[in-house]
């Protein structure tokens, strides 16, 4: 059962902490590459979505995300090469969306100072 809920800024620091303690982030990929769609929050912004658990990502597996397939980044990687480069690239990062889709967009440098 998810421990995600409607309180986007809890489900933040859930993020944080689980990663933390997992050393894992779990994303959508398919043979296209990682999912990414528009930001919902911020015009003409990409936006990559980013789980704390493997069990909340798979909830969203489904529908126009069913051919993606839940994968792990190890922490360590996620934050010191992942975050840059989409920071670089200037994609935002979605933080433990819960099923109605909602969660915390940021910029990847803002979520990477989390983790100091």
């Amino acid at each position: 059962m998810s421990k995600l809920t409607a309180d986007i800024e809890a489900n933040l620091t859930l993020f944080i902490e689980e990663t933390q303690e997992t050393a894992k982030v779990w994303g959508l990929t398919n043979e296209e590459g990682w999912l990414a769609c528009d930001s919902t929050e911020f015009e003409n912004s990409e936006i990559m979505p980013f789980w704390s658990s493997k069990e909340d990502a798979e909830l969203h597996n489904v529908e126009e995300w069913a051919d993606f397939e839940v994968q792990e980044i190890p922490l360590d990687v996620f934050v010191q090469d992942w975050l840059i480069t989409l920071d670089e690239d200037g994609v935002l990062v979605g933080i433990n969306w819960n099923s109605a889709l909602e969660g915390k967009e940021l910029e990847p440098a803002t979520l990477a100072k989390m983790y100091l």
